[in-house]
């Protein structure tokens, strides 16, 4: 029993560090510009609203985690996803938060995310 408790506490401690991980609008832009193939500094600059010293330490907090590759090429870092299941919860997190925004009828209310009405 006591085994169990254990392997339930880590199962919800590890989830807890990941959603802490993608707690940041900038780094879930990050993994939705990198899911489709590499992307350079640069390029994400482009792409993404902050500065480059914050996209500097987003990159590197995502690095560490396993979540993102990188390599050099010259003087530019080219960053790719390493990890799928990051990708796969995002896709689904922001999938049905942007179908709920979008106003569809098709979630049902005991299924939604963000919650209509008062609080």
């Amino acid at each position: 029993m006591a085994d169990e408790r254990d392997d339930e506490n880590s199962v919800f401690e590890t989830a807890a560090e990941l959603f802490g991980l993608l707690s940041t609008p900038v780094r879930l832009k990050i993994i939705s510009a990198v899911c489709n193939g590499e992307r350079n500094v640069s390029d994400l600059l482009a792409q993404i609203d902050t500065t480059q010293p914050n996209m500097s330490q987003h990159l590197a907090t995502l690095y560490r985690a396993g979540v993102l590759g990188r390599r050099r090429e010259g003087t530019q870092i080219y960053y790719r996803l390493q990890s799928e299941r990051v990708a796969t919860l995002c896709r689904a997190v922001c999938t049905q938060v942007a179908m709920e925004l979008d106003g569809n009828d098709a979630v049902p209310a005991s299924d939604r995310l963000l919650r209509t009405g008062p609080r």
